[in-house]
């Protein structure tokens, strides 16, 4: 949701400035980039050199530029222009008080003033002076004025009582951000079912039947999705790729089997489901529970249809949106639009090995989009990160446009 996202954060002198550290942490963990505007009374509480380091930016402090015989300055307008999201964090009661006045007396208020982006602020004080009328009245202009409120929560506070004003947590104002941000997406408030990656049949304990599937697919649908604001599940076999994203759950699996029982627990409240998982056809009838020691003679196992993942979904469906996906070598389409209807979903990817580019392994894909009219969408090879986005702008259009 933050991905590439440019954060004005604004620190102003309230104990709780020191949280900002692990702020701005999970800012750029989020793939933000993050910019800091730090009052001169919020420096006593937070070292701007830390603040500097974890941002990869300087922090800013006043209009004119500290370097030794300058005239340069810091253009709070630019700052205000640059950021597609302000953060004030802590609020304290004074700065408040001056954004709801008009007040400008330094360089945090006049980047506030000048932003045309979403502006968020999370209050920090004590607990009277969180009651305070005058306070509870700035507080009501501050969003009157279309500022997002983070509320402060209660816990210990600084002056050794207990009570409300104490400013949200780093995780809880990142998620705040993230919810805020979602509303009105196209997926908000959607539950989408993913399945990635290869499964691994166990031949005896180290060996085992697999395919070249890295899951990369799968990883970017789900991104891509959790972007669109849609709370994910995503199923996945073994893969080297891992998620970050809190709208993401991901569960691990192995074989056809666990990843059968898996998307068949989330499947009954999913909303969408898209099955980009290569799962082994066959398996090893039995497995071995010892090594199978190499010998002179041909090495016969005897295979059995793993569990159609797929074909089981579709007979279950009920009001999901179900896609599936077609890597094809030869009758690509014919096989494809078969495959459709024969497993009852309402889409289907098609990738033919024939492409360069496309198919298992590598970062890039070439797909066609087929739904139930049997019409044809063919896309240009791009990265699977884009043809994810792809992917999910059809579906949207046909389930939720």
């Amino acid at each position: 949701m933050l991905n590439g996202k440019n954060i004005l954060l604004g620190i102003t002198g309230g104990i709780a400035a020191y949280k900002t550290t692990f702020l701005v942490r999970l800012f750029i963990k989020a793939g933000a980039n993050v910019k800091i505007i730090l009052t001169d009374s919020a420096s006593s509480f937070v070292s701007p050199l830390t603040l500097a380091a974890l941002s990869k930016n300087p922090v800013v402090t006043d209009f004119v530029k500290s370097d030794a015989n300058t005239v340069d300055w810091n253009n709070h307008v630019e700052l205000g222009l640059w950021a597609d999201l302000m953060l004030i964090a802590p609020a304290t009661a004074n700065t408040m008080s001056k954004m709801a006045s008009g007040g400008c007396n330094n360089l945090l208020l006049a980047s506030y003033l000048s932003a045309k982006c979403p502006v968020f602020f999370a209050p920090a004080m004590d607990l009277d002076m969180y009651k305070h009328p005058s306070t509870v009245a700035t507080l009501t202009k501050l969003q009157s004025f279309g500022n997002v409120m983070i509320p402060a929560t209660s816990g210990e506070l600084a002056s050794g009582l207990h009570g409300e004003g104490r400013m949200a947590e780093p995780e809880d104002i990142l998620r705040f951000i993230e919810n805020h941000l979602s509303d009105g997406l196209p997926l908000h408030g959607k539950k989408v079912l993913i399945t990635a990656g290869p499964t691994y049949e166990a031949i005896d304990p180290v060996r085992f039947i697999g395919n070249h599937s890295s899951g990369l697919m799968g990883f970017e649908l789900a991104h891509a999705a959790a972007n669109l604001g849609a709370k994910v599940v995503l199923v996945s076999g073994p893969s080297r790729f891992t998620v970050e994203n809190h709208a993401i759950s991901l569960v691990q699996v192995v074989s056809g089997d666990e990843m059968y029982a898996s998307a068949h627990e989330h499947y009954p409240d999913s909303d969408v489901v898209i099955c980009a998982a290569a799962v082994a056809d066959y398996k090893p009838k039995t497995m071995a529970t010892q090594k199978i020691k190499k010998s002179d003679e041909a090495l016969n196992i005897a295979l059995v249809k793993n569990k159609d993942i797929l074909l089981s979904l579709g007979k279950a469906k009920k009001d999901q949106y179900l896609v599936g996906f077609a890597l094809e070598t030869e009758n690509e389409v014919e096989n494809a639009k078969g495959k459709l209807k024969r497993k009852n979903l309402d889409a289907i990817v098609l990738n033919s090995l024939n492409d360069k580019g496309a198919g298992f392994g590598g970062t890039t894909n070439k797909i066609s989009f087929i739904d139930t009219n049997l019409e044809i969408l063919t896309f240009e090879l791009k990265t699977k990160a884009a043809v994810a986005k792809d992917i999910l702008n059809e579906i949207i259009k046909r389930r939720y446009a």
